[in-house]
């Protein structure tokens, strides 16, 4: 891949927050629901050369990740890769079927079960989140939409943590946080910017989105997700770790992060030992590929969220991010994506330490993608050069097509 589409691909996909439209968007209906014939964006089988290629490398030896699982689906075939190594310490091969940690992946499960509330007419998209959970919120505090929390475009501030270096991190792995304190330490701080006016993508959105589900249902969050998905769809490998869980539960692959030493060395250091309740809601859940790509087409078809509310999944909010000053991208639990050669693809990534993991795929389902890389730098401000690598080979057409 040259400069200049590394450099492309890198700007649009790090950390999910992505180039958009500047107006809200809605993508059409694939050919099957709206009922008018189109050509697939796809049309071809994926590019097997390629995506071998991306894995080159992948492994005990290599600065970028120490595992990779990949699997390529759509209309026009499929393709399926492992490469690397199940335990620095003993070398094993990667396990298919390992487990891993997918990161904020769990946003798209959240929103599910939020959107699925929605067209039961549980709770009102356009109501203010106060009226669904009274008290919660101060006072002064502005009136915040439930779909403003999924779109990220609530202007609540981020709750005060540890920091986000990796020693910080480190030193409170083993932590226990609760959600509703977040919540309380987040909401005190006063709003970042007026509701609806921007985006900026935070965890705490999805966590009072937790605590919302759970308001309304009287039962667990975790408990709500798997009986309105991982049940119905058969997500057998798919689970939370509980709020005290530090282990990934069944077979998975080390995770490692890279940690400079005082000689200038480099340490991999096995990070797959951690408590994820910090994140909860917008970030914990543990899966494999092969439940994650039976769940992006069940999402896609429409066969999770009803169609009417499943537009909400594919509707950019016509706001700039706080951040970077471009269109917003992101929608309730996905994200807009055009990769280089135009191609619009809708995906999810989430990066926990040691894991960067995504799922996604063109709306027709013509070409879906869902990866697993141990990346030895899962968090860090570039993006891994083999989940960069994965992408173009799978999201981007063969130029005769």
């Amino acid at each position: 891949m040259n400069a200049r589409a590394r450099t492309l691909i890198a700007a649009t996909l790090l950390l999910g927050i992505v180039s958009g439209p500047a107006v809200a968007h809605a993508a059409p209906l694939p050919a099957a629901a709206s009922g008018k014939a189109s050509a697939p964006v796809f049309s071809t089988a994926p590019d097997g050369k390629a995506l071998r290629k991306a894995l080159d490398g992948v492994g005990a030896g290599s600065q970028d990740a120490t595992a990779a699982l990949v699997r390529v689906g759509g209309s026009g075939g499929g393709w399926q890769g492992v490469a690397g190594v199940a335990d620095l310490r003993t070398g094993r091969p990667a396990l298919e079927q390992g487990r891993f940690r997918a990161g904020s992946v769990t946003k798209t499960f959240t929103a599910a079960v939020v959107l699925q509330l929605a067209a039961e007419g549980r709770l009102d998209l356009d109501k203010p989140v106060q009226q669904y959970l009274p008290g919660t919120f101060p006072d002064r505090f502005p009136s915040v939409s439930v779909r403003e929390l999924l779109n990220h475009t609530s202007g609540i501030k981020p709750a005060d943590g540890p920091g986000d270096a990796f020693e910080a991190q480190w030193d409170h792995r083993f932590d226990v946080t609760d959600p509703h304190d977040q919540i309380a330490d987040a909401l005190a701080q006063g709003p970042e910017f007026d509701p609806g006016s921007a985006q900026h993508y935070l965890n705490i959105n999805y966590t009072i989105l937790g605590v919302l589900i759970e308001k309304l249902t009287g039962t667990a969050y975790e408990e709500q997700v798997d009986r309105r998905i991982l049940r119905p769809l058969g997500l057998r490998q798919t689970s939370f770790p509980g709020r005290t869980q530090t282990r990934i539960q069944g077979p998975y692959n080390h995770g490692y992060q890279a940690v400079p030493r005082p000689d200038g060395s480099t340490e991999l250091r096995d990070v797959s030992v951690w408590n994820s309740s910090d994140r909860w809601a917008a970030g914990d859940i543990i899966s494999t590929t092969a439940d994650l790509e039976r769940f992006t087409v069940a999402l896609f078809s429409g066969r999770v969220v009803p169609r009417a509310q499943l537009e909400e999944m594919f509707t950019v909010p016509a706001v700039k991010d706080v951040e970077s000053g471009a269109d917003a991208a992101l929608t309730a639990g996905l994200s807009r994506i055009v990769m280089p050669d135009g191609t619009e693809v809708w995906g999810k990534s989430g990066s926990r330490y040691g894991y960067s993991t995504g799922i996604g795929g063109t709306r027709d389902l013509s070409r879906t993608l869902v990866y697993s890389v141990n990346s030895t730098d899962a968090k860090g401000k570039e993006m891994n050069p083999v989940v960069q690598n994965l992408l173009m080979a799978a999201l981007t057409r063969p130029r005769s097509s």
